[in-house]
């Protein structure tokens, strides 16, 4: 592994790529370990992790690793990679994890094999969500443990794909069953680990618990990815030093601010970029980007979920969001966000 407790020391020194070998030494078609440069990743998020997005991101630069949006291990079979928006998908976008949802007693082989047909660099398997529709499956944050280890034990043997897990703290804090659960599934066959700072219960407004992914690192041997509360250099910054992460996962501060990766490249890994263009363009880039990657009924859903977090860039911004949200096709949406540049004032709201 190429990295380690480095990232506590000067900026300069801190590793500008991330190593992430399975257990199995899987290699890429180089022949190479798979190496995520620099160690930044795109979270999976519904409606908003997508093609257009990751086209958006690897333009302006700075993101090195990249996650589907969730998918389910019983519908991955049977979706159409030309036309669906969950995976579709340019060679550019690479490395890619695809991430899944498992239910207790779910077979993983069809999906795996699928994964594998669709030239998969990993599989990640969710073990955070904490949303409604998934305690009814009894998946992501809500999968029972015994599942949770048959599950890993069933990817493991299905595949030689590096695995990666993403997890919140659990659902109290609890230093010891935290750094049992993640040791479990180190020993059960994770090779990546994606921890986001806060509890099973905890909304996006509470603060995350950066200091207590430092304590998942300091007890597995698998790369430590953090996640949570990252939407400027500094908090990137802080998020490294409290946790000793390995790596950073951005996921709402790269769709509020899409140049946040290449900010984050730039500042703390010594990484030449070009320079961010206008909010502006980046915006009307992305709509040019949506028309290119998705079918016309695909299209406006996905410009208001970006616009939404987009607009909390401006002081005024509500009025964006609200001129587009109210919007009843792409064409309508794009006059009146242009209408809103026009008359927008130059400061925004970070």
């Amino acid at each position: 592994m190429c990295v380690s407790d480095a990232l506590l020391l000067s900026e300069e020194k801190r590793p500008a790529s991330l190593s992430i070998p399975s257990r199995f030494q899987h290699r890429d078609a180089a022949g190479n370990i798979l190496h995520c440069s620099p160690p930044l990743a795109l979270a999976p998020m519904v409606g908003l992790s997508h093609s257009a997005l990751r086209l958006l991101l690897l333009e302006l630069g700075g993101v090195g690793l990249f996650f589907s949006e969730m998918l389910s291990v019983t519908r991955l079979p049977i979706e159409n990679e030309i036309v669906s928006p969950f995976l579709c998908r340019t060679a550019a976008e690479s490395p890619f994890f695809y991430q899944i949802f498992v239910s207790p007693g779910q077979d993983v082989f069809p999906a795996v094999e699928r994964l594998h047909s669709l030239n998969a660099q990993g599989i990640d398997l969710n073990l955070g969500c904490p949303a409604p529709a998934l305690r009814k499956q009894g998946a992501g944050s809500f999968m029972p443990l015994d599942s949770i280890k048959k599950t890993v034990a069933g990817l493991r043997k299905a595949t030689e794909l590096p695995l990666s897990a993403k997890i919140r703290l659990g659902r109290k804090l609890d230093e010891k069953g935290l750094i049992s659960f993640c040791t479990m599934l180190e020993d059960e066959g994770i090779d990546l680990l994606t921890v986001h700072g806060r509890l099973q219960g905890e909304k996006f407004c509470r603060k995350p618990r950066w200091d207590w992914i430092a304590k998942v690192k300091s007890a597995v041997r698998v790369p430590v990815i953090a996640n949570g509360g990252i939407f400027t250099v500094d908090d990137a910054r802080n998020c490294l030093d409290q946790s000793r992460a390995d790596g950073l996962m951005l996921g709402r501060g790269a769709v509020c601010r899409p140049w946040l990766f290449a900010d984050i490249a730039r500042s703390l890994y010594g990484i030449e970029l070009p320079p961010e263009p206008p909010v502006e363009e980046v915006y009307f880039r992305f709509i040019t980007l949506l028309n290119e990657r998705f079918l016309p009924e695909r299209r406006l859903g996905r410009l208001k979920q970006f616009t939404f977090y987009y607009a909390q860039n401006f002081s005024f911004g509500h009025h964006l969001a609200s001129g587009v949200q109210n919007s009843s096709s792409l064409e309508e949406a794009s006059d009146r966000a242009a209408a809103f540049f026009a008359a927008a004032p130059e400061s925004s709201s970070f």
